[in-house]
Order: C-alpha cells, then structure tokens, then sequence
C-alpha cells in the first residue's frame, strides 16, 4: 500500500503568532474516524481527534515564529515550518500531499489538493494537528498578554482584536508586515505594548509549549 504524508498549516492569516505545519502518516491497518478540515469540527472533537492522531499515527511539527514571518514574509514562512515538519517525521513516504496550490520543493512526488484537508484524511490530520498545536500556543498568551483575548481570536482579525489592538496598541507577538498592525505602527509611529517583560515570558511560553510536545511524544 502506498504511503501517502499529508502537510497542512495552521495560522497562515492571523495577525499574530506563529505559523504552525503539521505532516502526518496515518496507519494502514486502522482507520480514525472523523477526520475533516480542522475548521469544520468543534474544539472537543478536535482534541479528541488530536490524541488519536499523535497515538497512532506518525506526526511532525514545525514552527515559522512572527519574527521570521515579518522577516521573510508569510509564504516563505509557512514553506519553512512545512519543511520542518515534513524533516521531523522518519518514514520516506511514496507521495506527500498538501493542501492547497503550493508548497515547498520537496525531494519525494508531491501532490496539491485544494481544500485537502476536507477530501484527504491524511491532510485533515495534519490540519487538526496544525490548529490545536496553534491554538494551544496562542491560549497561553493570556498569561504575557492579559489584554487582548488571544485565547478566544488566536491571533485572527476578528472585530474583537482590531478593536483592542486600536485600543492597546500591538505587542511583540504580533506580525508588524501584516497590513493591519502596519497602518496601525505607521499611523500613530507608536512602540511595543509591553515591551520590557514580554520577550522574557515569551521564552517561558516557549518552553512550555516545546516541554508539552514532549510529553505527548512529537518533540524529541
């Protein structure tokens, strides 16, 4: 049977945090009902899905911070945490499929599916994987960043966060190249909120996160 690697990314439109990849290989010999675009399934049967996923098949992640986001813009970025992903998992698989038109260049048969993640379980996985990884790094943001709901938005541009980052100005951890926090920098010439203590718990909120990846076995 053909081993199929499905990659899919998390994040790629917030304002904030980083971007998330995830590849995953499912088993063969058992199936994991459910599997969809990580959109389309509530957050309990997300996280149900999530463990089965990490129990029984084979994940990688990868990380593209805001930081290098705002450095080599978004599309390289996601590229980037792709690659990693994809280099975090040890089996060689027949075809890696993506979802969406592109992707970086991989050296194994790589196939595009737009909406993948809705049509082909192993980049659903992968989508599920990507979404609560992110979204569990954007909840613990509460603690470094209490005033601006990154727990309920995770970093989107929803009413709710345009409306505090015109209120709060912006912090560390959102993208300053993305249009929105841009024309807000550009329009008021204003800094960081929270500047002098948020790289310092960032850093604790890193270790966290990467200490959680290892206890659930997807960070070595």
């Amino acid at each position: 049977m053909k081993i199929n690697c499905g990659i899919d990314e998390a994040g790629r439109g917030a304002l904030a945090g980083p971007v998330v990849a995830a590849a995953v290989i499912l088993p063969s010999s058992e199936m994991i009902k459910g599997l969809d675009d990580s959109k389309k399934i509530t957050k309990k049967n997300r996280d149900k899905l999530f463990l089965k996923i990490v129990e029984l098949g084979e994940v990688g992640i990868g990380f593209s911070s805001h930081r290098v986001i705002d450095k080599i813009n978004i599309l390289n970025a996601t590229h980037l945490a792709m690659t990693k992903a994809f280099r975090n998992i040890e089996t060689i698989p027949d075809q890696i499929l993506v979802d969406g038109i592109n992707s970086p260049i991989f050296e194994y048969e790589t196939k595009h599916i737009i909406g993948g993640d809705g049509k082909v379980d192993c980049i659903g996985a992968a989508s599920i994987v990507a979404k609560v990884v992110r979204d569990k790094f954007m909840s613990m943001l509460d603690r470094v960043f209490p005033d601006f709901n990154f727990s309920k938005h995770k970093g989107y541009g929803t009413k709710e966060h345009l409306n505090l980052l015109k209120k709060n100005s912006f912090t560390e951890i959102h993208r300053k190249t993305f249009a929105p926090v841009k024309n807000l920098i550009n329009s008021r010439n204003c800094k960081d909120s929270n500047m002098d203590t948020s790289n310092t718990n960032l850093e604790e909120i890193n270790v966290e996160i990467n200490n959680w990846l290892r206890m659930i076995g997807l960070l070595n």
